[in-house]
């Protein structure tokens, strides 16, 4: 490594904490929660010094309410003169790896630090103990940069359709990927559930995951009182499970650094690639509902600047919110579904805390690739409904090629074919993807994406509980039906 640019980025302390108090009074606020991630990513690297020479702190914007956490954070574990970034939701979380990369590898910074953590199981167990989950008031302070997106994640004919929750969404794209692909809707059920058996048994392994017991296919496929239906196909188990209390720490800093500080060389990852899309259209407006060029974009991006071949790639950790992103991803990237897809086990079972994931990902991976001497790990991000897109690359050997962060929205912008959108018409129409939304009773409406014949696309829905009970029975993308005007449908 002595050829290798002094301001080369590396990777030198990785550590995911968790708690899981039943008294809320007991655990840690989500900052303190950080701030010991990061403690433990120093230890990992050899020494809390590097807390102390950090140049910045980069933190993802969680549910809590502190308005600058990056300060907060680093008071606790004495990086008092590092700058705070935060980056908003909606911004992706392998953002924060190509800001920290680049700042190191132009001279803006030696050690960056990045975190992000979530307390949601305190809170709700101070909910039904009627217990308190004290925080730190922090009703001042202003970030020295916050990141924001750009437009919004959905349209307004879906929020006033009720489409907010992700699962109703993710479960319309599954539909039109089911349909793309051929699929029975029984056999498709099942391949479900033997996808994410494949993530639980994972999890099974991993000593990081939130939820560790096995679970069958049988039990992933089949709804019941445990693990209701949410969303067609969707149960609770094909969702992000975010009642979590877990926190990721990592520590950067340059090559030349962490040779001033005598890091052992075998424990270095070298972060060589961040690419991503920014280009934002809500899934409503979106010509092809089941896929993502995003993702095919920012792969050849990252895959070219890293200066790898796909098939080099030995670890992946896919963003796994539901399975349609994993899937869409994997078609989108060339790669079979049935490799691993997840080194973690996945959001439903490694834990999915709501915008701290794939920090979470990062510290499994940069494990893995420890002991993997010569391998190369892909792990990717997913902001909104598939909305935005972030692939990084990590190797446990650098590359001939320095580090590159590369956007591709503009790319992407001119690849992504869109429709028109009309609200509350009447006439014929197709189906371009639906789900039936079930609550506490069951099955309570379909919804639908409908293609209409001059091109523009509504929404409809329908109560019908006959209808509803065929919908899932049977292949409906594609099939026609009739828009009435009050924002209804009929079978055609």
């Amino acid at each position: 490594m002595t050829s290798l640019a002094a301001r080369t980025p590396v990777l030198v302390g990785v550590a995911a904490v968790s708690q899981r108090s039943e008294d809320p009074a007991e655990g840690l606020e989500p900052a303190a929660l950080m701030a010991q991630a990061l403690e433990a990513a120093a230890d990992d690297a050899g020494s809390r010094q590097l807390l102390r020479d950090a140049d910045a702190i980069l933190v993802p914007r969680g549910f809590w309410d502190y308005t600058d956490p990056g300060r907060l954070v680093s008071d606790r574990v004495g990086a008092g003169r590092a700058r705070t970034l935060l980056a908003e939701i909606g911004v992706l979380q392998t953002s924060l790896f190509g800001h920290a990369g680049r700042a190191i590898q132009q001279g803006e910074a030696e050690v960056v630090l990045v975190t992000g953590g979530e307390t949601k199981y305190r809170s709700l167990r101070a909910q039904k103990t009627g217990g308190v989950a004290a925080t730190t008031s922090q009703p001042y302070g202003t970030p020295g940069q916050v990141l924001r997106p750009a437009a919004e994640i959905m349209h307004p004919l879906e929020v006033a359709r009720d489409l907010m929750m992700p699962v109703r969404q993710y479960a319309v794209m599954e539909s039109a990927l089911r349909f793309a692909e051929k699929v029975e809707v029984a056999e498709h059920r099942r391949r479900l559930a033997e996808l994410w058996a494949g993530f639980n048994r994972v999890a099974v392994e991993n000593p990081d995951a939130w939820f560790r017991q096995p679970v069958s296919v049988d039990t992933l496929e089949a709804p019941s009182a445990d693990n209701p239906m949410l969303a067609f196909p969707y149960t609770r188990l094909h969702n992000s499970r975010w009642n979590v209390d877990q926190a990721a720490g990592l520590v950067f800093c340059s090559l030349e650094h962490a040779r001033a500080m005598g890091i052992p060389e075998d424990r270095l990852v070298f972060p060589r690639a961040v690419a991503e899309s920014n280009h934002m259209v809500p899934l409503i407006e979106r010509r092809v509902l089941h896929r993502s060029p995003g993702f095919a974009a920012a792969g050849r991006a990252a895959l070219e600047g890293a200066g790898l071949e796909r098939d080099e790639i030995s670890h992946l950790e896919l963003y796994s919110c539901f399975p349609a992103a994993v899937r869409i991803q994997a078609l989108e990237l060339g790669i079979s579904e049935s490799r691993p897809l997840t080194v973690t086990g996945g959001m439903t079972f490694a834990g999915g805390p709501l915008n701290n994931f794939v920090l979470q990902a990062a510290v499994k991976l940069a494990q893995v690739l420890r002991g993997d001497p010569g391998g190369h790990g892909l792990l990717d991000a997913v902001s909104g409904m598939m909305t935005k897109q972030g692939v990084s690359l990590w190797s446990s050997v650098p590359g001939q090629a320095e580090f590159v962060y590369a956007d591709v929205s503009e790319q992407v912008a001119g690849e992504t074919a869109t429709v028109p959108v009309v609200q509350d018409v009447s006439g014929e129409a197709r189906v371009a993807g639906y789900t039936v939304i079930h609550g506490i009773a069951g099955p309570e409406r379909g919804v639908a994406y409908c293609d209409l014949p001059d091109g523009s696309r509504s929404l409809a829905e329908t109560r019908d509980p006959d209808w509803l009970a065929l919908l899932e029975r049977s292949e409906h993308c594609g099939a026609e039906v009739r828009l009435v005007g009050d924002g209804s449908m009929l079978p055609a």
